[in-house]
């Protein structure tokens, strides 16, 4: 049932009174931040903040962010309705529009990050990535994707529409495999926090031997349907993992993929170079499983030059 408050706030819409609705969008913020915390505060201005970061002008839409407002008055990074409210303004506008006038450091970040997955190249018209994740994306990030789904598609009126990305999506070129013993579970690897920082629903295991290995640790059982598949298939599930959450957005996919890369080939960040040669080398298998839900990720990733292999694997759902 439509309130009469998101009624009254839809039709300050349709007028485009927005100086009008940031000013409600600010006082209903402080306000709650100061009566019950930050979290509350997210949660009573979720569809406000979504109208105006969709449709505003977006002069007035980047003002979400900027603290000019007074304590409690501006949105962070965890601000959302269906989706963070950074990366509804980011599918909204150009960065050309938008670097211009945004102000804090970690919802520009985040937003160049979304235009690069949305497809623009911004390696020579942003600030450098203070962690050297490039600001355009690798052939092996561009060619898994299906059409229109490596950022949530955001409704008007608020919500979104997301696909239902999983792996393996079907049986299709599958087939019965014997997975071997499996290996003895190598700790304190530091890529294995770092692909489980992914998603909270996500198990990770690190092994010394080939993926089949790896992946016995967290398959329902020795005889499975599985196979292998290029890493640039298993991508966009792995970026779209790290966004389940609704305060999570593709960037944060991205990101966190990146770092995970780089600490499986040995690097403390991102190293370009490094991570290339990582995905060129790379195995990866992939098996199903009977019971999975309509959100699931089972990925295994072997790494010859070390010899190490991690898998990943769980559902969001119960």
């Amino acid at each position: 049932m439509i309130t009469y408050q998101e009624h009254r706030l839809r039709t300050l819409v349709e007028g485009g009174r927005w100086p009008e609705l940031l000013a409600v969008y600010r006082q209903v913020r402080a306000t709650a931040v100061a009566r019950t915390g930050e979290d509350a505060a997210v949660l009573e201005t979720a569809l406000l903040g979504h109208l105006i970061a969709y449709a505003a002008p977006p002069e007035l839409a980047v003002r979400l962010f900027d603290a000019d407002g007074g304590p409690g008055t501006s949105a962070g990074v965890a601000d959302h309705d269906a989706g963070p409210l950074w990366e509804v303004l980011a599918t909204r506008h150009s960065w050309l529009r938008l670097a211009p006038l945004l102000g804090p450091a970690p919802v520009r970040r985040l937003v160049a990050h979304t235009r690069v997955l949305i497809g623009e190249d911004l390696s020579y018209g942003a600030e450098p990535d203070p962690e050297g994740v490039p600001l355009l994306l690798e052939p092996w990030e561009a060619v898994g994707w299906g059409e229109g789904v490596r950022v949530r598609d955001y409704l008007p009126g608020g919500g979104a529409r997301s696909a239902l990305l999983t792996l393996p999506a079907t049986r299709e070129g599958l087939g019965p495999v014997l997975l071997p013993e499996p290996g003895g579970r190598l700790r304190g690897q530091p890529a294995t926090g770092a692909l489980a920082a992914l998603a909270a629903w996500l198990d990770v295991v690190c092994v010394r031997g080939p993926a089949p290995r790896a992946a016995a640790q967290l398959a329902p059982g020795h005889r499975v349907t599985g196979g292998y598949l290029p890493f640039a298939i298993a991508y966009p599930v792995l970026v779209q993992a790290g966004a389940t959450e609704r305060s999570q957005g593709s960037a944060h996919g991205r990101l966190a993929l990146w770092r995970a890369l780089g600490a499986m080939a040995g690097h403390e960040g991102p190293d370009r170079a490094a991570v290339n040669a990582l995905v060129a080398r790379m195995r990866c298998f992939t098996w199903w499983d009977p019971a999975d839900g309509l959100r699931h990720l089972h990925l295994a990733v072997e790494d010859p030059a070390t010899g190490l292999s991690w898998a990943v694997s769980g559902s969001d759902e119960p």
